[in-house]
């Protein structure tokens, strides 16, 4: 699972050490050699997994396919983003962190509340 490109549908066969990766990023990560690059690709599909190479020169629209599954494998890559975001349990589970807004706060003034003086001349 690459952590760069989060829509990897093939791996790629390095030609300078012989391993897998999902993208150039993961090669730079995990080797200490630079990535040798050729004309001749080697791919690996993730969803038939089964290896086929293409030739970058002579590439045309029907190179962005799987020639056995037809899985679109060139697409735009979906890379991480930095967000912050509130993880809490399931609220059907746990509802602890879901605040309830028909109960009234401590600082709230209620028009009939029993600690007002107020509420006692309306009659």
């Amino acid at each position: 699972m690459c952590k760069h490109v989060l829509n990897a549908q093939v791996a790629i066969r390095s030609h300078c050490c012989k391993k897998w990766f999902d993208c150039a990023e993961c090669h730079a990560e995990k080797e200490d050699h630079p990535l040798m690059k050729k004309a001749e690709m080697i791919f690996a599909c993730k969803k038939c997994k089964k290896v086929f190479r293409k030739d970058g020169t002579d590439w045309d629209e029907s190179d962005e396919y799987c020639p056995y599954c037809d899985n679109h494998f060139v697409i735009d890559a979906l890379t991480p983003k930095a967000e912050l975001r509130v993880e809490m349990e399931d609220p059907r589970i746990d509802n602890r962190a879901l605040k309830d807004e028909r109960v009234a706060g401590e600082g709230e003034k209620i028009l009939f509340s029993l600690h007002d003086q107020q509420a006692s001349k309306l009659g």
